[in-house]
């Protein structure tokens, strides 16, 4: 049996090479066998639990249907072997040098299976998108049985020649909109607009210094417009009929309330968080246990506490209100990541500005809040993101329909039996969606950074 190297004979950069052993390399193959396996007997099963049952009218059957499927898979994996054969081949061929068949050919399969798992998660979002443009007010796309077209005789796809642009117009209807709205709408078209087309001249490869002063000032103009819309547009300015032509009022609450709450979660987050990082003092260690403590249990079941607080403050259907429960939420998860980033700071910079003179608060100010740009959007992305799909909270607080958040007013299509509204449903969550896609996409590097902010500390 070979001794394991001792940290005396280790190689250049102390790294030792090992093989993977066979139960390793067979991991992968076992894990789609118990895939395939499981297929098989779930589809035995619901065959022989369908067996002897009236066909529904609404479904579209076809005979031997998971026979054909399985024969799919095997054909598509025919193919995929074939392809991995070659490849192997002329990459023996170009290298010189040894690849193995097997895990060019698990590649494959894994990119296989990788592309039906995408197709069924994309499916739903491409379903209600489509729905979104149907004006018939369904959700549910009926087989038709004479359509030649697979995709229409089974109901995959509803009919696209009813699609029109009727269930957006009724989120619009009655709609008023002042000359200087128009304006500060047009402003953060263009900004976008701009921030879009500075992003690909980065992605080409011309980024420089102006590039990023353009991006920056274009992100400014298109903060401070949509600031200056949501701030001030009121209830007044929509007069439609029912609840869908205030669709728009209520992405305007939804807005005022998760930017409020972000700008909160940074204050409040960052203050403790920068005080449990570098100060001590009594009851320190328990307080962050006790933050921790709070987080295993669910929002949900301090609904009574908190609707009595506010009952008793007079803050029910109150923006205030809820702003003040949401941001009392986020002070514990935010506090311990903002004071794991603080801990990965030097400590010798502040120390340096506390010789010179400075205040432990201006040392807070002035050296760490500068160093801590990355962390607070992504403490502000992720409050944001959070209070603008939160429904629990919003629905037991807001009362009027006024004040509703886009989570409240989307339940409310489809409240009653008979007056579901699934087509102005699917164009306002379309609709809905937008601004968190947007700012997902534009600051999706601070996700990834924040989330490993303060791993690594000096």
């Amino acid at each position: 049996m070979t001794a394991l190297p001792t940290p005396q004979n280790l190689p250049p950069g102390g790294y030792v090479h090992r093989e993977p052993g066979p139960l390793r390399r067979a991991a992968p193959w076992l894990v789609a066998a118990a895939v395939v396996i499981g297929f098989v007997v779930l589809g035995y099963f619901l065959a022989r639990n369908m067996a002897g049952r009236p066909k529904s009218f609404t479904i579209y059957f076809v005979e031997r249907g998971w026979i054909r499927f399985l024969l799919f898979l095997l054909a598509a994996s025919g193919v995929l072997a074939l392809t991995s054969l070659i490849g192997q081949r002329i990459g023996v061929a170009r290298t010189g040098r040894k690849i193995s068949y097997t895990a060019v050919l698990g590649d494959q399969l894994t990119h296989l299976f990788l592309i039906l798992v995408v197709l069924i998660a994309v499916y739903p979002l491409l379903y209600v998108l489509i729905a979104a443009f149907d004006p018939r007010n369904s959700l549910f796309a009926f087989p038709n049985f004479s359509d030649p077209n697979i995709l229409y005789r089974s109901g995959l796809l509803p009919n696209l020649q009813v699609l029109s642009f009727e269930n957006y117009a009724a989120l619009f209807d009655g709609v008023t909109i002042p000359g200087w709205q128009l304006v500060l709408a047009g402003i953060v078209g263009a900004a976008l607009t701009a921030l879009l087309i500075l992003a690909i001249v980065g992605r080409l490869g011309r980024d420089s210094e102006r590039l990023t002063q353009a991006r920056a000032w274009a992100m400014r103009a298109l903060i401070a417009a949509l600031a200056l819309l949501v701030i001030f547009m009121v209830p007044s300015q929509f007069t439609g009929q029912g609840n869908e032509s205030k669709f728009l009022l209520s992405v305007r609450n939804t807005l005022l309330v998760s930017g409020v709450t972000g700008f909160l979660a940074i204050v409040l987050s960052t203050t403790a968080g920068y005080a449990m990082a570098r100060l001590r003092f009594p009851g320190r260690f328990q307080m962050l246990l006790f933050f921790i403590f709070i987080q295993m249990f669910p929002v949900f079941l301090a609904l009574v506490a908190v609707y009595t607080l506010m009952v008793i403050l007079g803050l029910v259907n109150t923006f205030t209100g809820l702003i003040l429960a949401y941001s009392g939420g986020a002070i514990a998860f935010n506090t311990w990541i903002f004071k794991g980033y603080v801990e990965s700071l030097p400590e010798s910079l502040e120390e340096a500005a506390m010789v010179d003179g400075a205040t432990r608060w201006q040392t807070f100010m002035q050296v760490v809040l500068p160093l801590s740009g990355g962390i607070l959007v992504f403490i502000f992305l992720n409050q944001f993101i959070g209070t603008y799909a939160e429904f629990i909270l919003a629905s037991i607080l807001l009362t009027g329909v006024d004040q509703w958040t886009v989570g409240v007013m989307l339940r409310s299509f489809t409240t009653g039996q008979f007056s579901t509204k699934w087509g102005i449903f699917s164009a306002a969550a379309t609709l809905g969606a937008l601004p968190i896609i947007a700012l997902f996409y534009g600051f999706q590097g601070y996700f990834v950074g924040g989330t490993v902010s303060g791993g690594v500390k000096e």
